[in-house]
């Protein structure tokens, strides 16, 4: 392993990995390299991660719980398209050696492949080469607030204040509510709502969006503010003013 005075990286990565003794061995020396370091053991905790605490780099498995590392990176990359985000690189971890298993998830998105059983130092040098290919911090795009008329939310702190007062969110209200500051005055269906807020495989209660949408709109609707996520009757919400 390099030595420790070599350590230069700051990078927050997110390590997907479900058995114990690989995602430790990744993490620990990762984290000697100077790293910040996340782990999730399923696909589903990767997704909210992803989500809630954007990485500078995913080393994720392809073997996963509950939602496999093809499908991972699938979602990633239309999340990353559907609200122009910045493309996080993921390096894919596999035990299978097939190209059909590389073809298959470079065509997905992911940016490497490294099989098992692997070298550290590759590990190392792959997820240094992959951050060279990012763009500078100081190139990217500011920290990003969301607005309409007088409201606003900022992604970075995840706090929301409408006219000028601070609103208590849940994170699955404060998840709903982007949604619908980032398509101002476009109608979002039911079930478009529940694939991006909920996820693909969510089996709650069906009338969870409902509840959601209430709650969300009795803490907007503060001092009398009129109501900006209106109903439209058989097909979903929209964000609009009366």
């Amino acid at each position: 392993m390099p030595n420790p005075k070599d350590r230069t990286a700051t990078a927050r990565l997110l390590v997907v990995e479900d058995e114990p003794s690989i995602s430790g061995f990744v993490r620990r020396g990762l984290i000697f390299e100077g790293y910040d370091v996340e782990v999730a053991e399923s696909g589903r905790a990767a997704l909210e991660a992803m989500r809630d605490r954007p990485p500078d780099l995913v080393v994720l498995d392809l073997m996963l719980p509950e939602v496999d590392g093809i499908e991972v990176t699938r979602r990633a990359r239309a999340a990353e398209e559907a609200d122009d985000l910045p493309r996080v690189p993921i390096l894919m971890l596999t035990a299978r050696d097939a190209i059909v298993d590389r073809v298959a998830g470079l065509e997905v998105g992911a940016d490497d492949y490294l099989v098992k059983p692997f070298d550290f130092d590759e590990l190392l040098a792959r997820v240094r080469a992959l951050l060279r290919r990012v763009k500078p911090e100081t190139d990217r795009k500011p920290a990003e607030v969301l607005s309409y008329q007088n409201l606003a939310m900022d992604l970075s702190s995840r706090s929301v204040t409408r006219a000028g007062q601070e609103i208590e969110l849940t994170a699955r209200e404060f998840d709903l509510l982007a949604m619908f500051l980032r398509h101002p005055n476009q109608v979002l269906t039911r079930s478009t709502l529940m694939q991006r807020v909920w996820g693909e495989d969510f089996y709650g209660e069906s009338n969870v969006l409902e509840v959601v949408i209430g709650n969300v709109r009795r803490s907007l609707e503060i001092d009398d503010l009129p109501r900006v996520i209106q109903t439209v009757r058989g097909i979903g919400y929209v964000l609009r003013s009366t």
